[in-house]
């Protein structure tokens, strides 16, 4: 049996169950299954992973996708430089997680843990095709674990962007400072907030949506309500606007063929 889940807190909004139990379903995938391990915290890793020895691959949420990395032997250069890994391929022996293990008190297993971060994938290649020529500065609404990889996919592609938070940070525009002229400059607008998720569908980030035009971008992180309020005062703007449920299944889909490479990393 080969075993997959995801770990994070809590887990009552969980994509990765439905779509990997399906794709397993629909494609005649045997022998193999997909849990939730709600881990409230992330230091329990080592006894989950004690308790699942035929795990072979975690996705990782909020709020581990930082944290996470101590535990890890090999991350790929973008989700280091990302500083966050929602993917985890598990295949050798780990000498990071022995010494993990022995700290809790808990038999270590014959296992490496190799951290990636599928999300940059899932983003860039999700938002590239709407991007247009004024699209070149943008507002990341949060800086969260999410936001991190909409961050490295900006860098990426060249993208100056501000960072929006509640609590000020250096460099960052606080919301409650947020101008209509803000909202002029950066023609792409990017929410990485939970702020609109359901059930919560009432709400949206608080920005001067009246300065919003036909030539913004809205794209929202979230998929449920597939239209968030952020996404709707935008279209009722003029702006173009996408959801985050096509990153949510590119994303996915990476992790399963990351999962499944025979490729061998230091």
């Amino acid at each position: 049996m080969k075993h997959y889940g995801l770990i994070g807190f809590p887990l009552s909004h969980s994509f990765s169950k439905k779509y990997f139990s399906e794709k397993f379903e629909k494609g005649k995938i045997e022998d193999t299954k997909y849990d939730l391990f709600p881990l409230e915290h992330i230091k329990d890793l080592p006894a989950l992973l004690h308790k699942h020895p035929d795990l072979c691959g975690l996705n990782v949420t909020v709020p581990h996708k930082i944290n996470v990395m101590k535990y890890l032997d090999w991350i790929e250069h973008d989700a280091r430089s990302a500083g966050a890994v929602n993917c985890i391929r598990i295949t050798a022996e780990s000498p990071v997680l022995a010494a993990f293990c022995g700290e809790v008190g808990v038999k270590g297993h014959d296992f490496k843990l190799e951290g990636f971060n599928t999300d940059i994938y899932g983003f860039e290649t999700s938002i590239k095709p709407l991007l247009k020529n004024h699209h070149d500065e943008a507002l990341v609404l949060g800086d969260g674990g999410a936001a991190k990889a909409v961050k490295c996919v900006l860098d990426n592609l060249g993208i100056n962007f501000k960072c929006v938070t509640r609590k000020p940070f250096p460099d960052h525009i606080l919301f409650s400072d947020l101008k209509p002229h803000h909202i002029r400059q950066y023609k792409l607008i990017i929410n990485t907030t939970p702020i609109g998720m359901s059930p919560n569908v009432d709400e949206c980030p608080p920005i001067p949506y009246e300065a919003i035009t036909n030539d913004h971008l809205l794209y929202d992180l979230i998929y449920n309500p597939e239209q968030t309020l952020f996404l709707k005062k935008g279209e009722e703007r003029g702006a173009a606007t996408k959801n985050g449920y096509e990153m949510l299944v590119l994303q996915a889909e990476k992790a399963w063929e990351i999962w499944t490479s025979k490729e061998k990393h230091p």
